[in-house]
């Protein structure tokens, strides 16, 4: 599933592989790599292996999931799919509270004590999914986990979870897509010291000269 998935984000260009001309990040950040899951869900077939996916690595890994709770904007739509397969309760956790009505941050029923899955589409660090891990945990939930679609696999993103005492899990990621890249001729054999490169410290820019 890890190599499907992965060579389909590839094919629908949901993620470009660009060692020699790289990306720049809102943060400034130069990048080989830029990801936008949101088209999967413009491609059916891709868009159900995702859905099934995600279910069966929460029956796996979650089984006593009560709830989803998706991300905003780009974890809503997968969150309400899964939920849809695993008849579950679903929600969704602004970015910030609402500044009318109720004032809301969070959308969707909770309550204390119950046990959420908050679904993300893509792990870099890991700063804007544990925001949603706090504000839940602030109303009372009892997270257990995070799943998404595809994770960088940065150091930086295994810290920021250890601190938060919250496990994730992903269908695929980095190197796995890297592999899938090189056998498929996204990317040619000679760009893999400068992805590895990269993915140890992104913030070091010498990994544009190898």
């Amino acid at each position: 599933m890890e190599r499907k998935i992965a060579k389909d984000l590839l094919d629908i260009k949901a993620v470009f592989l660009r060692p020699s001309d790289p990306f720049t990040w809102a943060s400034g950040i130069k990048s080989p790599i830029y990801c936008d899951n949101r088209l999967t869900l413009s491609y059916p077939n891709v868009r159900k292996d995702i859905e099934e996916g995600l279910a069966t690595l929460i029956k796996e890994k979650y089984p006593e999931c009560e709830c989803l709770m998706g991300t905003a904007t780009a974890g809503i739509a997968h969150a309400a799919l899964v939920a849809d397969i695993l008849d579950l309760p679903m929600g969704y956790v602004r970015g910030g509270a609402k500044s009318h009505g109720r004032n809301n941050r969070i959308e969707g029923l909770v309550k204390p004590g119950m046990k959420v899955v908050v679904v993300e589409d893509l792990i870099s660090t890991g700063g804007s999914s544990l925001e949603c891990v706090d504000a839940l945990r602030e109303a009372g939930c009892e997270v257990i986990g995070m799943v998404a679609i595809f994770t960088y696999g940065l150091p930086k993103a295994t810290v920021n979870f250890e601190v938060k005492e919250c496990s994730f899990v992903t269908l695929t990621n980095y190197d796995i897509l890297v592999e899938v890249a090189v056998e498929n001729d996204y990317i040619q054999s000679n760009d893999l010291e400068k992805l590895k490169a990269w993915k140890k410290d992104p913030s070091d820019e010498t990994w544009l000269n190898k």
